[in-house]
């Protein structure tokens, strides 16, 4: 029950071992992988019963899982409202982003949302190695996804409110998975997913309902929550309890270069010139960046050597 997250020994020395980096990349792969079937789900399903499939699959797969309401009842106040709170944002933050990627290029949608892991990244900086990285990043992700600033306005407002509502998370999931030690990181998690049901059903159940009799529908949106919801978060939460939260944010810039790479290895779509260009500023940013007080603990390691 507790493998991933540290409280069974022998599982938790081996989560502890892989590189919280790692993690990341592993929820950068599954958050390319909800849309292929979205995809499917958008030809038969309205756009906020989309929405809905996904959170509702991923609490049922957090409740068998997990059973993860001992956060809401048992945690501490503060838990209790960083777990609610994270809930209340995950239902309006994948409701605004279907709204927006159902009349907006994908790519567009990604690089307004970019927006705010870059504010938070800038904050958190403090050194001008790591604006130096930040920079590079922000490059590339431009090139990587093309912005084109034209579509119906009130995509773009849901575009702009996904952008706000996806640093909310950032921010919110952060303090999540350092909440406190009386219950896990993936637990907290998935009382957050619970309430991201409940937040989410007057918004798309209506629309969703015919899906629930569409064994295709049905499946493909058990397969977008597991996907989309339940590992790349999960992978989030081990990630951001070892990762300061500017870290954090200025990875979010290995998204949409992941999924250059996911599409040469799954759909052979070759890069342009540009794009590869995109992923090496991003991958050059992501390495030339040090977690704040990361050059003083090396400095003063090297100083605690001692001499040939």
């Amino acid at each position: 029950m507790n493998d991933l997250d540290g409280k069974n020994s022998s599982h938790g020395a081996v989560v502890d071992r892989i590189p919280a980096q790692a993690y990341f990349v592993g929820s950068a792969v599954f958050h390319y992988l909800g849309p292929s079937f979205a995809v499917l789900l958008f030809a038969r399903v309205p756009v906020a019963g989309v929405a809905w499939l996904r959170i509702v699959s991923a609490a049922l797969v957090f409740a068998l899982w997990r059973r993860p309401w001992r956060p809401l009842l048992t945690a501490p106040a503060r838990t209790r409202r960083l777990v609610v709170a994270l809930g209340v944002v995950l239902a309006a933050m994948n409701y605004a982003f279907y709204q927006a990627i159902a009349a907006l290029p994908l790519g567009t949608v990604a690089a307004i949302e970019f927006a705010g892991p870059i504010a938070l990244a800038v904050a958190g900086a403090r050194t001008r190695r790591n604006l130096a990285a930040l920079a590079l990043a922000a490059v590339g992700v431009h090139l990587l996804t093309g912005i084109r600033l034209a579509g119906a306005p009130l995509a773009f407002a849901w575009a702009f409110a996904n952008a706000a509502l996806f640093t909310l998370y950032i921010v919110l999931a952060h303090a999540v998975s350092r909440a406190d030690a009386a219950t896990t990181p993936v637990d907290r998690l998935g009382a957050s997913m619970l309430v991201a049901a409940v937040a989410i059903s007057p918004l798309g159940l209506t629309e969703a309902l015919p899906a629930l009799l569409d064994p295709v529908a049905l499946g493909a949106g058990i397969a977008v929550g597991i996907s989309s919801s339940v590992i790349p978060y999960v992978f989030d939460q081990l990630a951001m309890a070892r990762l300061p939260r500017a870290t954090y944010a200025l990875f979010v810039a290995l998204l949409p270069a992941t999924a250059v790479l996911v599409g040469i290895l799954v759909l052979r779509q070759w890069p342009t010139q540009a794009e590869w260009l995109g992923v090496g500023l991003v991958a050059c940013g992501v390495a030339l960046h040090r977690p704040a007080g990361a050059e003083t603990r090396e400095c003063n390691h090297a100083i605690r050597q001692p001499g040939p």
